[in-house]
């Protein structure tokens, strides 16, 4: 059979898929476009046979057609980000043995260098307007491997998930469903475009639906706020701390010029929050703004999107909603007994959705499963018969004096501190509690806060065990390209500042 996806777009020809800065593109151009570069990239082949092609390309049209044309020459698409050193992009080359590397002119030095040092193949973008001849390409099996993306590495070196074509399919047609995607709606696409959360739930969803797909080269909050203002999208989806920017932006401008933008985000019908915990009082706030109460769901690059809050009907604050279509949920203890509601456990997920593996990584791929479960490593509970994530089993859960203590919980609580601008709590080793609860803290003002008062402030809220026990005061935390704060690193400047 063909690419589902290829089949969905012959349905569109000549309605708009992408518009980026250039120009707006049809589906015919991107199927017409995709098709030129799976002639270029299989000289001499029939089929790519599953070959690893990366490629280092902005936000924009041959993005999208060169992962389309990845697969249809039947390769697996390794997107490369951007805005990562040398040596992280060089990491992924070896590590999923990359034969071929596609680069933007912008970026030509840097991917003939990691060309030349690991002997692949090079080809540029510049290329593609000159295939005349387009070959015959290959049935690709919907089994076959379509993606490999590396986790974020916010707990050790990053993993390559391979994710197949079915797993693409359940996951798109799990949230086309849930999210109730029409060929009407128009999205506009801010986020990385290496990560599961810009490449499925916007982009392909998009593409599958028959819809447009605006794309920035990157995100801006003015930009944002003008396309928001010109009232023709219908979607946006991001992260918590780009909500957070554009509730910054929106704040530092005049009456009138609020009064449009929170006129074209009224013109919206969804507006999506994932990728990290949304804090209450930034869900709060934009919806103060934007009239919109923002849909927070969970997924992970494993698995794609597994809860979400419903696209009509009551959402809740600081949880994560009901499974998706097609997506089994349970919870379990240490022990692997099946928990009901009101006890806390870890989510374990099954569905079509679930990746096949990590790439030549058997044993951790063993590991992460637990009869046919996938074992995410999060902590979660059901209250009110809706998930409520209490944070990652090896990060945000910090252990001390015999407590299980959910660092999610405890930024929630201090982040409504009048001098507490964000947070981020962590557990550093400690000999006489096992871990010693700490708090990272932007301010508001730096000089005004103190431990002693924060601590003073905080008995009224949290349990005594909960409290930190010592504070950072920072000017920013160290994030990966999502958004996402990096613990291990905040770790490690507990650990420095005790050295």
């Amino acid at each position: 059979m063909n690419i589902p996806l290829v089949k969905e777009a012959e349905k569109y020809l000549d309605r708009i898929a992408i518009i980026d800065q250039e120009k707006e593109f049809t589906y015919s151009d991107l199927l017409f476009t995709s098709h030129q570069i799976a002639s270029l990239l299989l000289t001499g082949k029939q089929d790519l046979k599953e070959e690893r092609i990366a490629y280092l390309i902005p936000s924009e049209f041959n993005h999208v057609a060169t992962q389309w044309g990845i697969w249809r020459a039947g390769g697996i698409s390794v997107p490369l980000c951007i805005s990562h050193p040398l040596p992280e992009l060089e990491y992924v080359i070896q590590d999923a043995q990359v034969s071929i590397i596609i680069a933007h002119p912008n970026f030509e030095n840097i991917a003939k260098c990691l060309a030349e040092n690991n002997n692949c193949r090079f080809v540029s973008t510049k290329e593609i307007a000159s295939v005349d001849t387009l070959v015959t390409l290959p049935q690709i099996e919907i089994s076959r491997r379509a993606l490999i993306l590396y986790t974020s590495g916010t707990t050790g070196k990053p993993k390559g998930v391979v994710i197949t074509h079915k797993n693409i399919l359940s996951q798109v047609q799990s949230l086309v469903k849930a999210w109730g995607w029409q060929e009407s709606d128009s999205i506009l696409h801010t986020l990385p475009l290496h990560h599961i959360h810009g490449i499925i739930n916007v982009l392909t969803c998009a593409l599958y639906s028959g819809a447009k797909c605006h794309l920035l080269p990157k995100f801006d909050p003015e930009s944002v706020w003008n396309k928001i203002i010109e009232g023709k999208l219908t979607i946006y989806m991001a992260v918590p701390t780009i909500y957070v920017k554009l509730i910054n932006y929106w704040q530092r401008c005049d009456r009138i010029l609020r009064e449009q933008m929170s006129a074209g985000c009224r013109k919206m019908r969804l507006m999506v929050s994932g990728s990290a915990a949304l804090p209450v009082k930034v869900l709060q706030q934009w919806q103060e703004i934007s009239g919109h109460f923002l849909l927070e769901r969970y997924g992970m690059t494993e698995i794609g999107m597994a809860l979400s809050n419903p696209l009509e009907g009551k959402r809740f604050a600081g949880y994560v909603g009901k499974p998706l279509p097609g997506v089994t949920v349970r919870l379990v203890d240490e022990r692997g007994n099946i928990l009901k509601e009101n006890t806390a456990g870890e989510i374990q997920i099954k569905g079509n959705n679930v990746f096949l593996e990590y790439w030549q990584k058997p044993e951790a791929t063993e590991k992460a499963f637990k009869d046919g479960w996938f074992c995410t490593g999060d902590l979660g509970i059901i209250e009110n018969k809706n998930y409520r994530i209490l944070g990652r089993l090896s990060v945000d859960i910090i252990k001390t004096g015999g407590y299980k203590v959910s660092a999610l919980e405890i930024e929630e609580v201090l982040r409504t501190h009048p001098e507490i601008k964000d947070c981020a709590v962590v557990g550093v080793k400690d000999e006489h509690w096992g871990e010693r609860v700490c708090v990272a803290i932007i301010a508001i003002k730096d000089d005004k806060l103190t431990l002693d008062n924060l601590r003073q402030w905080a008995k009224e809220k949290l349990a005594v065990y909960k409290i930190p026990s010592k504070m950072l005061m920072v000017d920013d935390f160290p994030r990966n390209a999502m958004g996402k704060v990096m613990k291990p690193k905040i770790i490690d400047l507990f650990l420095q500042e005790e050295n």
